[in-house]
């Protein structure tokens, strides 16, 4: 097979007229020869730091949605399905991903559970950690989202970094807003990435110090606009990544979008090139081809280097996609659950007053992050009840592997005027996590997912709709372009209710996630993540 095309030179800087002979999965030669065609052909790109599971699809279904857009690979951390199944989950994820002609570099995770403040599905120790990193498809040990654990020198997060050494893998990290001795100590480590940076100056730091940092831009999370600076000048020591990347974001762009971001504030097209394709691959040691004679056949051939419009994508010498088709047929799987608690009642998500201020979480649209706000409560009946005119919700995680009280908070910025909403995505243990108007509205959303078991959902007194999740309770057994329809839909009518956030399921999902600051919500009460304690809903 030939491919004619502007080759595109990231080490040596340059662009050349050429032939591209693949035989087989390799490049067997590159020639420099003058023809007509005007497209140009790059190495593919990669996904720096992933959970294939945020896109609510099996790994092989993501696949036939990435190659649309020139990804070849990812490096993708499978905690989330650790989270509920444990080191079943993590086979199932490289089984699956194994099915399709795609690169998925799949870690060890570190952190399940992720903090002894909630309630999981699975525990991975760091016995399992070695028997993980000992396989050759896990390339890395995860995102150590423990760093007060790293800090205090826990024996058993110190064993879990000891036998990514021992294996010689990379150690990533998550240390959201860690500075000064702290982030050395952690650094010191062996942790040698962070896709946290949520400010210039933070990342600058981490990067001073030796951590490549990976710039994120998520369906909730979104850190390209404060970090792309410093890419001019540290290029070497940056990837992208999607972390969390919803079915329907997926359906219209990945890594080529923040190219084009990129290039067109100025930056150079090689660097930004380098820091897409090059630098995740030399990072992980991934077995991806970097568009050398010898070299896996994987590239993508662009209309041009401005818009980075994907015309063709090739992985191991086979044309996975071209004018927006997919070439990568589905592939049958066995759907895998854990999820066992009984419906609720209106009862059991009543709270009653008995102070007069609360703390409230603020959602901030597009970071992970929250505050914390104290603001005077709302009381009807003796109870404390959303208060939808100054936009103070009532929030819910139920734990959805054993009946259990649910816990109960009060968030901010979610804007619901009516109904509810609700998800089996709750990062990391993946519990059932809702906000709505009334007690009844949560109530019903909470559910519809656990009749479900598992899926997302909008509930008012007009309307029911859900999207099921029946793997895992966080992943369709549908198609890519299904369940992203169907999740457009969703989101659509979750901003019909009143939610001005961006991406409202997204931000959601995270509103569980107790190693991101400040304030959060578990299964198992109201936590600060700052001091990294439960704290009180009442003032």
């Amino acid at each position: 097979m030939t491919i004619q095309g502007n080759i595109v030179d990231i080490p040596n800087k340059r662009i050349y007229k050429g032939e591209i002979y693949v035989e087989g999965e390799k490049i067997i030669n590159i020639i420099e020869k003058d023809h007509d065609v005007e497209t140009y052909i790059i190495p593919g790109f990669v996904d720096a730091h992933i959970h294939i599971e945020s896109s609510m699809l099996v790994p092989s279904e993501f696949a036939r949605l990435a190659v649309l857009h020139g990804t070849v690979a990812t490096v993708s951390d499978p905690h989330e399905i650790a989270n509920v199944l444990g080191k079943a989950g993590v086979t199932f994820m490289i089984e699956n991903g194994k099915k399709v002609p795609f690169k998925f570099n799949f870690g060890a995770p570190s952190c399940v559970p992720a903090t002894s403040f909630e309630s999981a599905g699975a525990v991975i120790d760091s016995e399992g950690i070695k028997e993980l990193l000992a396989m050759p498809e896990i390339k890395y040990l995860a995102e150590m989202m423990n760093y007060p654990g790293v800090l205090f020198d826990d024996a058993e997060v110190l064993k879990k970094i000891a036998w990514a050494k021992h294996f010689k893998k990379p150690i990533d990290g998550h240390a959201p807003g860690l500075r000064g001795d702290d982030v050395t100590k952690y650094i010191s480590a062996g942790i040698s990435t962070d896709h946290e940076c949520f400010t210039y100056e933070e990342a600058l730091e981490k990067l001073q110090k030796g951590m490549k940092v990976i710039i994120r831009e998520g369906s909730a999370a979104k850190n390209f606009e404060a970090l792309i600076p410093l890419l001019d000048a540290h290029y070497n020591e940056m990837m992208f990544c999607s972390d969390d990347k919803h079915p329907d974001d997926l359906l219209v762009s990945h890594v080529n979008a923040l190219c084009a971001r990129a290039v067109a504030k100025g930056n150079d097209l090689f660097k930004v090139l380098q820091v897409a394709c090059m630098n995740p691959v030399k990072h992980y040691s991934l077995d991806v081809g970097q568009l050398r004679i010898g070299d896996f056949a994987d590239f993508a051939v662009l209309e041009d280097l401005t818009n980075f419009n994907v015309l063709e994508t090739y992985i191991d010498g086979i044309r996975v996609a071209s004018n927006g088709t997919t070439h990568i047929d589905s592939v049958p799987f066995e759907v895998l659950n854990n999820f066992d608690t009984s419906p609720k009642s209106v009862l059991d998500f009543q709270l009653k007053a008995t102070k007069s201020e609360i703390r409230v979480i603020e959602a901030l649209d597009g970071e992970l992050v929250t505050n914390e706000l104290i603001v005077d409560n709302l009381v009807k009946d003796g109870n404390l009840v959303s208060n939808v005119a100054k936009d103070v919700l009532k929030m819910t995680v139920v734990n959805r592997y054993q009946n259990d009280a649910p816990a109960m908070a009060f968030i901010k910025n979610f804007g619901l005027k009516e109904g509810a909403i609700a998800s089996s995505v709750g990062h990391d243990s993946h519990n059932i996590i809702a906000v709505g108007v009334s007690d009844e509205a949560i109530c019903k959303a909470v559910n519809l997912l656990i009749a479900n078991k598992g899926g997302i959902c909008a509930v008012s007194d007009a309307v029911e709709k859900v999207v099921s999740l029946p793997v895992a309770g966080i992943m369709s057994d549908k198609s890519g372009w299904d369940i992203g329809k169907a999740y457009a839909e969703l989101d659509k009518l979750a901003k019909a209710m009143g939610s001005s956030l961006r991406a409202p399921y997204m931000t959601l999902s995270f509103m569980a996630l107790l190693v991101i600051p400040s304030l959060k919500l578990s299964d198992q009460g109201l936590f600060n993540g700052t001091t990294f304690a439960f704290t009180s809903l009442e003032v």
